[in-house]
């Protein structure tokens, strides 16, 4: 089954990049210079920029989200080390979730597995970051729900689950290379949301905002997303609208 690989992300300064993710977030380097989590998540490539990043709300990229067994345990390791973060806030019916930025200014989401004031199921290592991390979320923005059905369900990406964010103005749809299947078939089911967070491998993650005219990628060079990795495809193809690039192993 194909898997979401890497993602690649152009920064001023890829060494920093690297070592803000090891020593700060816990993750390992690999031979090949990107940076992950043990297991089945992906990875994360940084490759040099001629420019500063400077994120835009019509920006193609959004974020990753780090999913962690504790929240909490995540922000005090990170003010330990001296890095701002956000106050963690239960965010309506989606997660309790806080927010920071990389040292090039790419968003960091931190999600825990459940809401806030329940527990984890999955047992909490405190010498680990979180508890546990995974690299849980890859976020991408899109204008046309119907796209993003065509796109994911055409790669064989599985929908395991919608959620209206009405007061702003956005839906967030869920999908993954998996043959797991949710806790119920209703993809918009609250019982999915937390399931979603607790997935060992990286799920794909469209925000459909209609409001959005179109978005954009940086011009060559120029800081900011590069290309998201499947790896096992049938074929070696590029996909444009979500820049994704299907590797045949």
């Amino acid at each position: 089954m194909a898997r979401i690989d890497r993602i690649v992300l152009r920064s001023r300064n890829p060494r920093a990049q690297i070592e803000f993710y090891c020593n700060v977030l816990g993750m390992v380097e690999f031979a090949d210079q990107s940076v992950g989590y043990p297991g089945e998540g992906a990875r994360l490539s940084f490759v040099p920029a001629e420019t500063d990043h400077v994120p835009s709300a019509d920006d193609l990229y959004w974020k990753i989200a780090l999913a962690v067994p504790d929240l909490d345990l995540a922000c005090c390791q990170l003010a330990e080390k001296g890095t701002p973060v956000g106050k963690p806030e239960q965010f309506g019916d989606i997660g309790y979730l806080a927010h920071l930025k990389d040292p090039a200014g790419f968003t960091i989401e931190l999600i825990a597995h459940r809401f806030q004031g329940e527990a984890s199921p999955a047992p909490v290592d405190k010498e680990r970051f979180g508890g546990g991390a995974v690299l849980n979320l890859l976020t991408l923005r899109c204008a046309s729900e119907e796209l993003i059905a065509e796109k994911c369900e055409g790669w064989g990406l599985k929908r395991l689950a919608i959620m209206p964010v009405e007061r702003y103005g956005f839906t967030l749809h869920f999908y993954a290379f998996t043959d797991e299947e949710p806790p119920s078939a209703d993809p918009r089911a609250i019982e999915n949301r937390s399931w979603v967070y607790q997935r060992p491998y990286t799920v794909f993650e469209v925000q459909h905002r209609p409001s959005l005219t179109h978005t954009r990628l940086p011009a060559a060079g120029a800081a900011g997303y590069v290309e998201t990795v499947f790896e096992g495809a049938e074929e070696t193809v590029w996909e444009d609208v979500f820049g994704v690039r299907m590797e045949k192993v």
